[in-house]
């Protein structure tokens, strides 16, 4: 009888040490929120103000795992920046501390998720205490859209409902815009020809777009 209590207690044991080695972490990044939560064995245990990419430098979603830790760290490609607490996860993209805490709340960052120092310091304990191979990042929402704008002194283009490109008249007058820096944009002009009945004995060159 004492023995099968003992082997019970054992297993007790071995099972309780089984269950703390696989303990799950998600950190769970919402871009659209600008908000972390880190959830540990299915229960929220920390909720974070964050900034993720601004636009122009946005922040992947997808889901990850942490590919390494670096307790004190500063950015190779943005000014030496500090980066304290970092657990990069996919390629240069780290989650770390930010000394720039009034912008915490919205995106302001170069594609990194931001923290304060002090949330940093314990996500990073944590997944050091949990390990890497227990710990999921899982990055959601928008990124924020750049501006498009004209060219200064572009002549206004009109959407024909054809098929959807624009066009430039040159009987509007001003001149045809030389580019637009926006996908879709005018890179390489092409030129036809506008007949004009009565005024050119030539035909006159005009622009379309790609």
């Amino acid at each position: 009888m004492r023995r099968l209590a003992g082997t019970l207690a054992v297993c007790v044991l071995v099972f309780a040490a089984v269950n703390y080695a696989h303990a799950s972490v998600v950190v769970e990044v919402d871009k659209s929120r600008q908000q972390m939560s880190v959830v540990v064995d299915g229960a929220t245990r920390y909720v974070w103000p964050i900034s993720t990419g601004r636009a122009g430098y946005g922040t992947p979603n997808g889901v990850y795992r942490p590919q390494r830790l670096e307790r004190s760290w500063f950015s190779r490609e943005y000014y030496s920046s500090p980066m304290p607490y970092s657990i990069f996860f996919h390629g240069g993209f780290a989650i770390h501390g930010s000394y720039e805490i009034s912008k915490l709340g919205g995106p302001a960052s170069h594609g990194c998720i931001r923290l304060h120092p002090n949330d940093a310091a314990q996500l990073f304990a944590l997944v050091q205490e949990e390990g890497a191979g227990n710990t999921r990042i899982v990055v959601t929402g928008s990124n924020p859209v750049v501006a498009r704008r004209a060219p200064y002194g572009a002549p206004e283009m009109e959407e024909e409902q054809g098929d959807g490109q624009a066009r430039w008249d040159p009987y509007e007058g001003g001149a045809p815009p030389a580019y637009r820096p926006w996908p879709g944009a005018w890179s390489t002009p092409r030129y036809g020809t506008w007949p004009e009945p009565g005024f050119y004995d030539r035909p006159r060159p005009f622009y379309r777009d790609d």
